[in-house]
């Protein structure tokens, strides 16, 4: 049993620990008992309270003696008696069930609404009738004084069966495209429908007229809230007279007064997943409200969480049992859970011995003192050789890892590494011969690129090495920072120190510099001579260190003046140098090859083209649009027509020029000739 707590109200998981496998004899059940620590410490209240797969329903009835879950898979019902606490019977069904229904006080009459809109009814003896509805059914509810079933389904009509004539009744016609679920009020019968819009439609079922309407998907919308798409109600539940909650898709409770369009309050869950299950505890006044990850409870007059549960895996269902603080979850797991918060209200008869359970754990609380005591992991445990110790009173579970004695620790160290004493001397001796090494003359490495820069952020180092020892701060260094890495490795990250910026905005590194390519060669020579003679001794004093003079102390500013000088000079040369390769070099004449048909206009006109094919094809429909060489139009069908005119090469404008003056030609040789005949015929008619 799990103990959890939450702004101090304890809840207590009854059905933690790991479950036997169905097909195990009671034999080797017995034994596994007797070997395993974990199955012989758990609570098992109903023998296999549990599904093959999962379970997506769970109901109380009304008597509070049977609780029946149903599941897949295979689709089936299994009915639990807690006089016996175990078993009462099974049944299979034909497809899984969306919701279910006990009309009686017992298991005698109960109403199956099925995925494949089929609606099956049991009595006490198994498959009673089956009918079908039009549409897919989603949620039913029970008229108790007409004996009407209302179903909800993925249409705007509540369709209605009267068990009495046995018969469907004229529907409810909605405004909404598609209704979730609907509920009817103990008190007064009356009968409400969410529906996909966000909207809850009230009807009467006396005059079957609609008397009410809740826009809950507008009022669902705060300041604080973000919401991707439009509310749709997922739950519903009434309470009392007056009072409703509803539940919608994107994580908020709406808690109304039907007197009023407003809201009381509006509780978020804060996960936007769909309010699947609202129950309310009057005990306490409190709401609890599920969506497929947390269990919340809250105060309905305040808002105020007052707990909150996090299964292990996502939650379908959650049934409260009347008149007590036990809780049970129906999860996409095969276990059904169960919790018992004595907050809520004392444990059921059939299970009474919960309370004395509690009760002795809560006179006695175990110190929770961690003085003196070693945080292990369940790795460390392998190491040590104490994972068998796992589940006893030697070792307290604590987030990731366990909490144990440092005596058993120390002593259980001692076994598992029994060297350990003589590893910690030998390191000792290993850090006192490296303090030695150090204080020896080293060789300074170097790295391949930018040495001088590496070689100035050495001396830096040694430097400030007095003053971080008196500080006692270890700063980084940029020479072993991953991060500066590549400056000293890539020879991109070169620096020219030739350039016109450094030297300009450095005119005293380059006296500073001088030295360090003094102490540079100084350098290559001692490697040299190591990698050549390793016998010699390290570090002789060199005559050139000696002899070096600082000039540090000459002005800035005619170091600036004679670097600008410099740069001057070095500039006229350059020019000077280009023009001589000017007069030298001759401009040879090259040849551009033209193809047929195309006149040649200028070297612009062959840019333009290539600016052109650059272009998108948008681009370019838009200036042959504007050109005039494209015309985009619209067809009496909806889409567009767009026509080209292609441009003629000059071959092609020839040829239509000459067809033109042969026409016209023509066109002559045949009015002549028709002037003639006539001239012909008057003379005729004259002789």
């Amino acid at each position: 049993m799990q103990v959890s707590s939450l702004n101090e109200v304890k809840i207590y998981s009854l059905s933690a620990g790991r479950s036997l496998p169905e097909w195990l004899s009671d034999r080797k059940k017995r034994a596994l008992q007797k070997k395993d620590v974990d199955i012989r410490r758990r609570i098992e209240l109903i023998q296999d309270f549990e599904m093959p797969t999962i379970s997506t329903k769970i109901k109380v009835s009304r008597d509070g003696q049977y609780i029946m879950a149903v599941g897949t898979y295979k689709p089936r019902i299994r009915c639990f008696d807690t006089y016996q606490l175990s078993q009462k019977f099974e049944r299979c069904l034909d497809s899984e069930v969306v919701t279910f229904e006990i009309l009686s006080d017992d298991y005698s009459k109960i109403v199956f609404l099925q995925c494949d809109r089929f609606v099956e009814f049991h009595s006490q003896h198994g498959h009673y009738y089956r009918t079908r509805i039009p549409k897919f059914g989603r949620d039913f509810s029970y008229h108790y004084p007409s004996c009407d079933l209302y179903f909800v389904a993925a249409s705007s009509e509540v369709y209605r069966l009267n068990l009495e004539q046995g018969r469907f009744l004229n529907s409810l016609q909605t405004d909404a495209s598609e209704n979730n679920v609907c509920d009817i009020n103990p008190t007064h019968f009356l009968f409400a429908a969410g529906t996909a819009e966000g909207k809850v439609e009230c009807w009467d079922p006396r005059t079957r007229n609609r008397v009410g309407l809740l826009d809950c998907a507008l009022s669902s919308v705060t300041a604080d809230t973000e919401i991707d798409g439009l509310p749709s109600i997922s739950a519903l539940k009434f309470n009392g007279a007056l009072n409703m909650a509803v539940g919608t898709s994107t994580g908020q409770v709406l808690l109304y007064d039907l007197r009023s369009s407003n809201p009381l309050i509006v509780k978020d869950h804060q996960y936007g997943l769909p309010i699947k299950s609202i129950q309310f505890q009057h005990q306490l006044d409190l709401i609890i409200s599920a969506d497929s990850r947390i269990i919340k409870m809250w105060n309905k007059d305040t808002g105020k969480i007052f707990t909150s549960m996090e299964p292990e895996h996502d939650i379908n269902d959650v049934c409260l049992y009347p008149n007590s603080g036990m809780l049970m979850t129906a999860n996409e797991a095969p276990k059904i859970y169960i919790y018992y918060m004595p907050v809520l209200g004392p444990a059921p008869k059939w299970c009474s011995f919960l309370d004395n359970l509690t009760e002795e754990l809560e006179e006695n609380p175990e110190s929770t003192v961690y003085d003196d005591y070693k945080f292990v992991t369940r790795k460390d445990l392998e190491n040590l050789g104490l994972a068998h110790l796992i589940g006893s009173s030697l070792l307290r579970a604590y987030m990731h890892g366990f909490f144990m004695d440092i005596r058993l620790y120390h002593k259980a160290k001692m076994m598992a590494n029994p060297f350990a004493y003589e590893e910690y001397r030998r390191e000792k001796i290993r850090q006192k011969i490296e303090e030695t090494r150090a204080q020896r003359v080293q060789l300074k490495k170097l790295p391949k690129v930018n040495k001088e820069l590496a070689l100035k952020l050495i001396e830096e180092e040694e430097e400030q090495q007095a003053a971080r020892k008196r500080k006692q701060k270890n700063l980084p260094s940029l020479l072993k920072d991953d991060r500066f890495k590549v400056m000293f490795e890539n020879p991109d990250f070169q620096v020219d120190e030739q350039s016109e910026e450094f030297r300009l905005l450095n005119p005293l590194v380059s006296k500073i510099s001088e030295k360090r390519k003094k102490k540079l060669k100084i350098l290559e020579e001692k490697e040299a001579q190591k990698q050549e003679e390793e016998e010699e001794p390290e570090g002789k004093p060199s005559d050139a260190e000696s002899s070096e003079s600082s000039d540090d102390e000459k002005d800035w500013v005619e170091e600036v003046r004679k670097q600008r000088k410099l740069l001057r000079q070095e500039e006229k040369v350059k020019r000077q140098e280009r023009f001589k390769e000017d007069q030298q070099t001759l401009l040879k004449p090259q040849f551009f090859e033209i193809k047929e048909g195309e006149e040649f206009r200028s070297f612009k006109d062959s840019a333009k083209k290539q600016k052109l094919m650059k272009k998108t094809l948008g681009d370019r429909l838009k200036l042959e649009e504007k050109l005039g060489t494209l015309t985009v139009s619209d067809t009496t069908v909806g889409s567009k027509q767009a026509t080209f005119k292609l441009k003629k090469s000059e071959q092609q404008k020839k040829q239509q020029e000459a067809e033109k003056q042969h026409r016209q030609e023509r066109k002559t040789l045949r009015r002549s000739a028709g002037h003639l005949k006539s001239k012909r015929g008057r003379g005729q008619r004259f002789h």
